[in-house]
């Protein structure tokens, strides 16, 4: 400030002595009085150098003042900006990824983050979880972005840029795969693809972008060239109507791309993950030319939007993967759409597992740190980062509950022991574990609505909102499109179950108008009309001829008693025929299951299993529509059919079987699924008596 200092003296000592000169009045007189009347002493110093330097005093204050609330709002307004640009949860997709990433936030630089200890994780993953995940998207945002420790020149050249899906997606040139030089065509070792390691496995991974169609052929040569063995796919081809993957695999026979000629050898459905299997073989003259199998495992169930609903599905996908990929293959090629989102999370998942074992600590922080340094940008948003721990945090808590069939006895054995610590039975406290499930009653706004809470048999069972059935609103009338029903996944499909109560009298017409929109054409009963002189369940069929419930007449074409299971056939008639150019008339068989009582569970086995397995054929027969399942309330009889569904579906089609899980999936899914240990150990015991029928083992492999 000394080189303004005459300037300032100047600017206030000319206005000042022209006002006074005006005023008819000198300094002196102005503001002091001397000590004795008279006039002032000329000798006496003259006080104006102090009416000059307290008004630039106060004007200096001011001024530092207000240069220093300046730079603060510049910084406040710099945080808040850099909040705004920072990423919805898993809104963006990977083609809308930030071309800046946030840098450090902290002024003593990045903050630093320790490992895990597994026993601490629970807690940790509270505390970063309060204030709607405050600390996850710090500690996220707290990540090195990975563009500022290599180069990408190769990826940058002009004939490489129409290889890359997205433009600021690229592998470092330091860590990409290259391939082999082909004749005459320059750039063509090029393709958008890192090596990553594992926890310790050095370039265990391929970390590629969904293949483009110009790509397709290069992609398949990196298969056969890196001698990769598997597959992992993350993204759907299209989501929202957006190409994020070309479909580089024929659905059937054989196709040659390039010089890799590929042929389809099997493909399995199932309701989370598709595993596609390859015999792929070089058409090239010079070289080994012996076929490969390679196996595509094909992750469906990560939604268009943020991260799966539960990790239980991704911990099962990644564990198949972990079992079908050859010992001595090459690295596991992982793609998603741009190859660092999904990607990035689903190999941080598979090495804090490893860690987790090896050091019974995880450092996620860290290990993301270190592949970005491979690829940019691996873990896109802190949604995915969040997902990464609570994966962690449901395989530390519950563990592989898997088992192969032939391990089932030796199980049930140990869960019939008594535990040493607790003094309980262990299938007791496996079953325990199940109330870790946290009903979320903050997703049942809809069914809690007054005009909806009459509708429930037991007001503590209704569906999720994310999951309930929705029924065509009634013109005028409000709350007319809910039902207290939950969709279910099957085994092998999405919503393949509707799990509901049995009607109440006054809500009979939204059961038949559920079972006609939804297409149902088979009907499993749990429960008597009436049980211990109490109604149980409206009875919505009519003994003989027809009945009309609002627009839809049900009239009963058969009726016949087998073992412990009446089944009935319906023709149900929708009346509108103008509404809708659709049939009108459709038959509906319903599976009356008599040897449940209220209270317990049914006697034998077998029983069981013969009414799944009518179920099932009925369903082949069909269409695979939903399965309409009830009881009374809608969970615990249901819940446990629907687990037995799901688990010897299983059993049959991969001799595996995992009970806790599979009650633990219903759960979350609708609340009380599975409702008491008596139940849930029927689960277990139906399956061994499954076992016991078809003895031989290798109709389940």
């Amino acid at each position: 400030m000394a080189p303004f200092r005459p300037l300032l003296l100047a600017g206030f000592s000319l206005p000042l002595a022209k006002a006074l000169k005006d005023n008819g009045t000198t300094p002196a007189e102005s503001n002091w009085t001397s000590a004795t009347p008279g006039p002032p002493d000329p000798r006496a110093p003259q006080p104006l150098l102090a009416w000059l330097l307290l008004p630039l005093l106060l004007f200096l204050l001011f001024l530092l003042l207000a240069a220093y609330f300046f730079r603060f709002r510049k910084q406040r307004k710099a945080v808040v900006s850099a909040n705004d640009k920072k990423m919805p949860n898993g809104i963006l997709e990977e083609q809308e990824q930030q071309r800046v990433m946030l840098l450090s936030r902290s002024p003593s630089g990045p903050k630093k983050y320790f490992p895990i200890p597994v026993g601490h994780l629970e807690e940790e993953i509270r505390v970063r979880s309060a204030d709607d995940c405050k600390r996850f998207r710090e500690e996220f945002n707290s990540l090195p972005s990975g563009h500022i420790q290599g180069t990408f020149e190769q990826a940058n050249k002009e004939e490489n840029r129409e290889k890359n899906r997205y433009p600021n997606i690229l592998p470092n040139d330091h860590c990409r795969v290259t391939l082999s030089q082909l004749d005459g065509t320059p750039c063509s070792d090029y393709i958008n693809a890192s090596y990553i390691d594992g926890y310790k496995e050095k370039n265990k991974f391929i970390a590629a972008q969904g293949p483009k169609q110009e790509t397709v052929n290069d992609f398949w040569r990196m298969i056969w060239e890196q001698k990769s063995a598997t597959i992992v796919m993350l993204t759907n081809l299209k989501e929202r109507k957006e190409e994020k993957c070309y479909q580089y695999w024929p659905d059937q026979g054989c196709w040659t791309y390039g010089n890799i000629r590929v042929c389809v050898e099997d493909c399995v459905i199932l309701v989370d993950y598709t595993i596609r299997k390859f015999c792929i073989q070089s058409q090239l003259p010079d070289g080994c030319k012996a076929p490969r199998l390679v196996s595509q495992l094909h992750f469906t169930s990560w939604p268009d939007f943020g991260v799966p609903f539960t990790p239980i599905g991704m911990l099962k996908f990644l564990k198949k993967v972990k079992t079908l990929n050859p010992a001595h293959a090459g690295p596991v090629v992982v793609h998603c759409s741009a190859g660092v989102g999904r990607t990035g999370t689903f190999i941080v998942i598979d090495a804090m597992m490893d860690m987790m074992h090896t050091e019974q600590k995880v450092d996620v922080f860290e290990f993301v740190s270190r592949i970005r340094n491979q690829r940019p940008q691996m873990v896109q948003t802190d949604m995915q980062y969040t997902f990464i721990y609570q994966a962690l945090l449901e395989y530390y808590l519950y563990g592989d509950t898997e088992l192969d069939v032939s391990s089932l006895e030796k199980h049930l054995q140990t869960l019939h022991s008594t535990a040493t610590h607790f003094d309980k039975i262990g299938l007791e406290e496996e079953f325990r574990k199940l109330t870790n499930v946290r009903i979320m009653k903050e997703n049942m706004r809809t069914g809690n609505l007054p005009a909806n809470m009459k509708k429930a048999r037991v007001i503590q069972i209704i569906p999720y909102d994310f999951n309930r059935v929705i029924l065509s609103m009634k013109r005028g009338q409000e709350y007319t499109d809910y039902i207290n029903a939950s969709f279910i996944d099957g085994y092998r499909q999405k919503d393949y179950f509707i799990a509901t109560q049995g009607p109440l009298a006054h809500t009979v017409e939204d059961f038949w108008r559920m079972v006609w929109e939804w297409k149902c054409h088979t009907i499993v009963m749990l429960t008597e009309v009436q049980e211990r002189e109490q109604d149980k369940c409206y009875q919505y069929w009519p003994t003989e001829g027809s009945v009309t419930h609002g627009e839809i007449t049900i009239e009963i074409k058969n009726d016949t008693l087998s073992e412990a299971i009446s089944v009935r056939d319906f023709l149900v008639t929708f009346n509108q025929p103008m509404a809708r150019q659709e049939e009108q008339t459709r038959v509906v068989r319903q599976f009356h299951f008599h040897g449940w009582p209220e209270i317990g569970i049914p006697a034998e086995g077998k029983g069981m299993i013969d009414l799944i397995a009518a179920v099932q054929k009925q369903q082949q027969q069909t269409g695979n529509h939903p399965i309409t399942v009830h009881c009374s309330a809608g969970a615990g009889r249901t819940g446990t059919f629907i687990a037995l569904s799901n688990i010897l579906e299983r059993v049959k089609a991969e001799g595996l079987l995992d009970v806790f899980q599979a009650v633990k999936s219903l759960r979350l899914q609708r609340p009380h699924m599975v409702q008491t240990l008596e139940q849930y150990e029927f689960c277990y015991k139906v399956v061994q008596d499954f076992i016991d029928i078809f003895s031989d083992y290798a109709n389940f492999k």
